[in-house]
């Protein structure tokens, strides 16, 4: 389920946050290195699947806000792939959208 993508990226960014005193400003940072050990630029904390972006139908992005970060989890295709937007920040509240709308902070809490 999409909502639990979402729950994993604010997770793996809380786990960023503890080893590098940071929270990542990339998919790529909390995925998997291409080859080596883990790091900065890449700690392995969520799938390769995941880091790409790109998951069962929707399309995942992470930003850095001035208070922490942000999560948005976006059908590929509305309506074909998905009919809800995501949205999760620092708070580990997750917003969501009926509409094509990408959700966010002032979106309903998803329940």
């Amino acid at each position: 389920m999409v909502v639990r993508e979402v729950q994993t990226l604010g997770q793996a960014q809380m786990q960023y946050q503890s080893q590098f005193g940071k929270f990542a400003a990339s998919l790529a940072e909390l995925g998997p290195p291409a080859g080596g050990t883990a790091g900065p630029q890449a700690a392995n904390l969520i799938p390769a699947s995941l880091a790409s972006g790109e998951k069962d139908g929707y399309l995942f992005v992470i930003a850095l806000t001035p208070v922490g970060y942000s999560v948005n989890g976006n059908p590929k295709v509305f309506g074909g792939t998905g009919r809800r937007t995501f949205y999760l920040d620092q708070d580990g509240i997750v917003h969501q959208n009926w509409s094509q709308e990408p959700a966010s902070v002032v979106s309903p809490e998803f329940k």
